[in-house]
């Protein structure tokens, strides 16, 4: 797939909102809560235009039992999708707009995620250096596969001050 970097949009937060309540519907006491996390929920952020959104669960492996209907409303059932425990669905085909991660609320991944959004949402020069290396690889590379594995050792990096940061807050 192509890459698409945007600049941030501020209907983004809405977009995840809108499918909030939308799967809401779907998923129903399964639900403990949503998080709006990846670039698209740091202000100021370039981003592919895809929202990240991450469904906290009671029950993981209740989810598996929506799948018929979510691929009915359109969705990619991705699966695991490379990380244990999670469910992942797809949203918009070629042109995507939602990723669905799914995780039951006591998955270890849950923390990392939320920490690095809250590191970017806290360090304005931390999102200008990630903006930079986006940008170049943008340029650099037209698939999303090889852009994606371009920025990882960056994104591990940042994530480990991230968890740093986090740990220091005295949590």
């Amino acid at each position: 797939m192509k890459v698409r970097l945007s600049e941030y949009d501020e209907n983004w937060s809405k977009m995840f909102e809108d499918e909030a309540e939308f799967l809401s519907a779907i998923f129903g006491d399964e639900i403990i809560k949503f998080e709006h996390f990846g670039s698209t929920s740091v202000l100021g952020m370039n981003a592919k235009p895809v929202i990240d959104m991450m469904c906290l669960v009671k029950d993981i492996d209740k989810i598996d039992t929506f799948n018929d209907q979510m691929s009915l409303l359109g969705y990619d059932v991705a699966g695991e999708w490379g990380i244990q425990n999670r469910r992942l669905f797809r949203k918009g085909g070629e042109n995507r707009t939602h990723h669905i991660h799914v995780y039951q609320y006591d998955n270890p991944q849950i923390e990392r995620h939320l920490v690095f959004r809250d590191y970017l949402r806290t360090h304005p020069d931390e999102v200008e250096r990630y903006k930079r290396l986006k940008e170049e690889l943008a340029q650099k590379y037209e698939d999303t596969a090889y852009y994606s594995k371009a920025k990882k050792p960056f994104v591990s990096e940042m994530e480990q001050r991230a968890l740093e940061w986090f740990g220091q807050q005295g949590r």
